[in-house]
């Protein structure tokens, strides 16, 4: 029999209206459970909350079932011990699924200690966290609406996107907005680019001639002010990330000693962990979370497979988009991080590769408060030269050369 760790918890399930809990109190040889069902509004999380303390309960566990733990955890943070569960880690047996079931299931699980809780930031880093996540939609948002723009262009026979290196830049944007106002002479279009063009000036009138109607001249005006809307919320957006961002701007300052890490990736990477680096008992526990390194799934002695995880997508994402900028950064270990194992592994494994260096850096960065220490792009030779010595021998033999070497005097 397996030892119980908490005697007096509850187990929840979560749903959009209702919350079923059970409370299981056990005694020196016996077990009661009592499950009761809650509806999700303020004045029934309360009474739950109350219910739960008149049975003694010290832990709680619920499912993070989308966004409808959040209400939940509010009301109960700071009167029990909670434990977010990962759905996937505690799912009942099959055949006996019911929502008095699930919340049982949990309470039993609770108990015994094995529900691997889910980390949930405090409130001013998931504060932090919506504010970063609502600026990257944007931002996603702009990029759609810019490519629709694009799509609009070439409906209209305009070909601006093969002689502007950006449509939405200064000549562009000034194009666009006089093709609305029903400018359609392509001469004086072509005399409103400014600064200096990919095309030259023939190539730039042949692509302002086209087609162009009320219906595309609707849609861009459609597109155009929607951008121009968009940004102006980036802006709004990003003034209060950064006052929000007063208390961590040292931690900030600290993770942008890591190449190709800027402002904006360092805002994420405290956003999505925080800065309390305990929570994740070593770096790989942390790089695992994020999805930044192969799976476990080992069978009869063989892997069956080794692709990333889901992780922390928002993060990931993050990372990886930096990573490709470190990967071309000279003299650094992290582009020779990635074209070492570029050889053998191809591009997308080894960038991953260098997306989980770069969270490591920024794990001890923060554990340790200290700034980013710069290994050198030539670490792997430093650190084994008979290994380098032995594969450059072998690559001048299979050019049909004898090598011999002798150490230097």
């Amino acid at each position: 029999m397996m030892e119980v760790l908490y005697a007096r918890c509850a187990g929840l399930d979560v749903h959009k209206r209702t919350v079923v809990a059970c409370v299981r109190l056990a005694a020196s040889t016996t077990v009661q459970q009592e499950v009761r069902t809650f509806g999700t509004a303020t004045r029934d999380l309360l009474a739950l909350a109350d219910w739960l303390t008149s049975h003694g309960c010290t832990h709680v566990a619920m499912e993070s079932t989308g966004v409808y733990w959040k209400p939940i955890w509010h009301v109960l943070d700071g009167q029990f011990a909670l434990i977010l569960a990962n759905a996937l880690q505690v799912r009942s047996v099959p055949g006996r699924k019911t929502d008095v079931n699930d919340a049982m299931w949990i309470a039993d699980l609770l108990a015994h200690g094995l529900i691997r809780g889910s980390f949930v930031p405090p409130a001013p880093i998931h504060e932090l966290r919506d504010l970063t996540r609502t600026r990257k939609q944007m931002v996603r948002e702009v990029a759609q609406h810019t490519l629709r723009i694009q799509k609009v262009l070439e409906d209209a026979n305009l070909k601006l996107t093969s002689v502007l290196s950006d449509v939405l830049g200064m000549s562009g944007r000034a194009m666009i907005e006089a093709i609305i106002r029903g400018e359609a002479d392509p001469e004086r279009l072509a005399d409103l680019s400014q600064g200096r063009l990919k095309a030259s000036r023939p190539a730039v009138v042949d692509a302002l001639h086209g087609r162009v109607t009320a219906h595309h001249r609707f849609l861009l005006r459609l597109h155009l002010t929607h951008i121009d809307t968009l940004e102006t919320t980036v802006r709004e957006v990003e003034a209060r990330v950064g006052d929000a961002l007063i208390p961590f701007q040292a931690a900030v300052d600290r993770l942008m000693t890591i190449p190709a890490v800027r402002h904006t990736v360092a805002r994420v990477i405290v956003a999505e962990i925080g800065l309390d680096m305990t929570r994740f008992p070593t770096a790989g526990h942390l790089v695992s979370w994020a999805g930044l390194c192969p799976r476990l799934d080992e069978s009869a002695g063989k892997r069956r497979s080794t692709r990333t995880r889901p992780g922390a997508p928002w993060l990931k994402t993050a990372l990886v988009q930096a990573a490709w900028v470190a990967a071309r950064t000279r003299n650094t270990y992290l582009r020779a991080q990635f074209l070492r194992l570029k050889s053998r592994r191809g591009p997308k494994k080894a960038i991953l590769a260098v997306a989980g260096s770069m969270l490591t850096a920024a794990y001890y960065i923060l554990k340790n408060e200290t700034t980013y220490a710069e290994l050198g792009a030539d670490y792997f030779e430093r650190r084994n030269k008979t290994q380098v010595a032995r594969r450059l021998v072998k690559r001048l033999e299979s050019l049909g050369l004898t090598v011999e070497i002798k150490p230097a005097a």
